[in-house]
């Protein structure tokens, strides 16, 4: 994909802005290319352009109509799914396949499930008899609540940004797009996919940029956005969640999490290894879902530590399109910085350095990279920074237990709350545990295995409210009864 200039898309035209900021591969530290940054004049033009079209003739389509435009939009990214892949895999260095089997091929399931969710989305029916005597029928409507702004992260860049746009659009509403400024290609073909498709100007706008004093600030804080949904880290939720106070405007956000496994005497023992290898060390680490605090029982936990310690050994580091690459590089220099910031605070906090702890040496352009090898802590008490705080890198610490009630005390003394693994052949136990985490989501012998029905979200510091199937459907719209004495 050749992008030398990456625009906004505002009112169905592609715009430059003066100020631009660099675009730079994790892979190797080359620059791909610029980027426009918006500043307030262009997000005040694309939140109009969203109020304008809204006032319009999107306003007046039905349900059928925005679930066919979402089919369109998921044809053509499926056209153009090697472009999705090249801007995922230039803009984040994760392994191509992980790009083309995850990230695009939900990108297109995400449009295609809210098609299909809207077509068949009704609303409630009632009727009663009133003192009179006579019938009283009353209905349930959706409508949008209009302007939708979207702040999207670097982690999962097309993945997370279309399960934003998809319900948003199906539900009626337009949208004000904000990228993560480490990744704004796919965003921007996605700009383009909407434009290709004939997408109603100012229905969908796309704005680059960075937080403070910049795109998202000026998104968040204009007063004619009616809803705001962010992915992120949990600080910047929380300066959302204030700017979002005025007005009164609807929030989603997903936000951080230090997720635990818990592995059983009883798991199978090599799933349980494999899953926990996937779960902490997927995407480098990078994704909001992972697991950075494994609990093992204590009669396998030595046997689990060499385990897992061997597999995180096997595990290929390397350019993205390499064969057999299972680990890329973090997202930046920077983040890489703060990764590596924890690995030198484990070590202070009395941590036993397992595997890994530092960076490769490749002896090519990758040295200008954000590599870290995926690194196994013990030893650790559930009090250390390094057990609380999100590192978000491709790193677990693995600590025995001894009972249920204890490790789901470990498990619960925790400020955030997105989800846990749990690896057991004992069902019962996995039900009976699973109701007493303060998760949003429990998975049981799996992990990042969704039904896109479901309800997803956090609790405490991992986020409020809840997105997937009706879930998202109930936050992109507003519900009106209309009540009929006939």
């Amino acid at each position: 994909m050749s992008h030398p200039l990456l625009r906004h898309y505002i009112a169905g035209s592609f715009v430059a802005s003066s100020r631009t900021f660099d675009n730079v591969s994790p892979v190797d530290g080359r620059v791909l290319g610029q980027v426009c940054e918006a500043g307030a004049e262009e997000v005040d033009a694309a939140v109009t352009a969203a109020v304008e079209a809204q006032s319009g003739p999107w306003g007046g389509w039905c349900a059928a109509q925005r679930a066919d435009l979402l089919e369109r939009i998921a044809d053509a990214i499926e056209r153009r799914f090697e472009d999705f892949v090249a801007a995922e895999v230039a803009d984040t260095g994760r392994p191509v396949q992980q790009a083309r089997s995850l990230d695009v091929a939900r990108g297109v399931h995400n449009f295609r499930t809210f098609a299909g969710l809207i077509r068949q989305s009704g609303g409630e029916y009632y009727e009663m008899r009133a003192g009179d005597g006579s019938d009283v029928f009353s209905y349930t409507v959706r409508k949008p609540h209009g302007v939708v702004a979207i702040i999207s992260p670097w982690n999962l860049p097309l993945l997370l940004l279309t399960w934003k746009v998809a319900p948003a659009l199906a539900c009626g509403n337009c949208v004000v797009v904000k990228p993560s400024e480490d990744t704004p290609s796919s965003a921007t073909l996605l700009a383009e996919v909407m434009h290709e498709v004939g997408v109603p100007a100012g229905v969908f706008n796309l704005v680059h940029g960075f937080g403070p004093a910049s795109a998202g600030e000026f998104l968040t804080r204009h007063p004619d956005v009616d809803a705001i949904t962010f992915t992120g880290e949990s600080r910047t939720g929380s300066t959302i969640m204030k700017a979002a106070a005025e007005g009164v405007r609807e929030v989603s956000f997903e936000l951080g999490g230090k997720n635990a496994a818990v592995v059983f005497a009883d798991c199978d023992f090599d799933a349980a290894v494999a899953g926990v290898l996937r779960s902490s060390f997927t995407n480098a680490g990078q994704v909001c879902l992972c697991s950075e605090r494994v609990y093992v029982e204590r009669p396998i936990y030595d046997r689990f530590v060499a385990a897992l310690k061997a597999g995180a050994e096997r595990l290929k580091i390397g350019y993205p399109h390499e064969d057999g690459v299972a680990m890329g590089s973090l997202i930046s220099r920077k983040h890489r910085d703060k990764v590596l910031g924890y690995f030198e605070l484990a070590r202070a906090e009395g941590a036993t350095l397992v595997t890994g702890g530092g960076v490769p040496v490749f002896g090519d352009a990758r040295d200008d990279g954000a590599f870290v090898q995926p690194t196994i802590w013990t030893g650790l008490g559930d009090d250390a920074r390094c057990m609380r705080e999100e590192v978000f890198g491709p790193v677990c610490h693995i600590a025995p237990f001894d009972s249920d009630e204890e490790v789901l005390r470990r498990v619960n003394d925790c400020a955030y709350g997105l989800a846990a693994a749990l690896w057991t052949r004992d069902l019962a136990r996995a039900h009976r545990i699973s109701r007493r985490i303060r998760v949003g989501m429990v998975w049981v012998n799996t992990w990042f295995l969704r039904d896109l029905r479901t309800p997803f979200g956090g609790a405490r510091l991992s986020g409020l409210g809840r997105e997937g199937g009706r879930h998202s459907l109930d936050f992109y719209s507003e519900t009106t009864t209309v009540c009929v004495n006939a």
